[in-house]
């Protein structure tokens, strides 16, 4: 997850100035940390790359410094911490929060949708891609066709509401400073230890019947969101730029979970039927950019199996993606 092509390389050339990512705790944020320092060094440049966040357990911060990652412990909703972080030319914004929304709607929404102008304010000279989600988009007829850029967005639930808020600031604070900006939004990255591939394997290995209501999904190997995250640098623009990312493939819930009991040798069980209309992205504007993804969708679903079977380690949380209602 953290190895970078050889054209991540090349634009780490073109990139100018240090990379500053706020949120580098979350699921995907250390193995991006990582990578942008792979891709520095190979890239025979000099640039930093440091990581903000709470750091409040763990050896997360010992693990980022030993890769040669610079850290910095701050509470991004405390002004005092904002203000005081180094004022970088790349921003990568990956702060916020999703589960836990139901009965802590005001939480979400101060760090999916307030956060972003004091950040906005702060940062209005340099270079921003936030971290988005295509839950911004309605569920649409899976024989239709998938969510473009173009597509009119109609969130559903606090959760999405509030990340569309947080793409509507920083358009706002973009226009106000001529911010550049690129709205990233993305649908199911997948790591070994978490992910949608993982949570029907799971199923599938204990025998747990696997709901259809959510019958198709879009997915992508996270070192792939990553890389094109980092990329996204020199794709910021005032209008913001906004990007889909997932797999070009829509893939049936129900295949997959086939597959995974052909690998794992197990029966599959399933309930509910597949519904007409499911969350699903279409990428193809990303790809354009940045290439196909280069973790095939076989290749994740071998590897899967494999972590299943040798009791890799998890996160041991689910990731919702069945639900069609917003709450998270």
């Amino acid at each position: 997850m953290t190895k970078p092509s050889q054209a991540l390389v090349e634009d780490m050339k073109k990139i100018e100035g240090d990379i500053l990512i706020l949120g580098v705790g979350g699921k995907m944020g250390p193995t991006l940390a990582k990578m942008a320092k792979r891709a520095i060094n190979q890239a025979g440049v000099e640039k930093k790359v440091i990581g903000v966040s709470r750091f409040s357990n763990g050896s997360l911060r010992e693990e980022l410094e030993s890769s040669g990652v610079e850290t910095i412990a701050a509470d991004l909703l405390n002004e005092e911490d904002l203000q005081n972080l180094p004022n970088a030319k790349n921003i990568i914004y990956m702060a916020g929060t999703k589960f836990g929304t139901k009965d802590n709607e005001h939480f979400t929404w101060a760090m999916n949708a307030y956060l972003p102008g004091r950040v906005a304010e702060k940062f209005k000279k340099s270079n921003i891609v936030s971290f988005s989600t295509g839950n911004v988009y309605p569920l649409t007829s899976v024989n239709k066709g998938e969510c473009s850029e173009d597509h009119p967005v109609q969130p559903v639930g606090e959760y999405a509401q509030s990340c569309l808020g947080r793409e509507r600031i920083f358009t706002y604070f973009s226009h106000k400073h001529q911010t550049p900006v690129l709205l990233f939004r993305l649908n199911y990255a997948i790591d070994m230890r978490y992910g949608v591939l993982l949570e029907i394997a799971k199923q599938v290995n204990a025998g747990t019947p696997i709901d259809l209501s959510m019958g198709q999904v879009n997915v992508i190997w996270q070192g792939d969101a990553n890389e094109y995250a980092i990329r996204s640098l020199l794709h910021c623009s005032s209008p913001p730029k906004t990007l889909n990312i997932t797999g070009p493939e829509k893939v049936s819930v129900r295949w997959i979970a086939q597959q995974f009991g052909e690998r794992l040798n197990k029966p599959v069980q399933f309930i509910n039927e597949e519904k007409d209309t499911a969350l699903l992205n279409n990428a193809s504007k990303a790809h354009q950019l940045f290439g196909y993804p280069r973790v095939t969708l076989a290749s994740m679903i071998d590897w899967t199996a494999d972590w299943i079977s040798e009791g890799g380690a998890m996160y041991n949380k689910p990731t919702h993606f069945q639900e069609r209602e917003g709450v998270f």
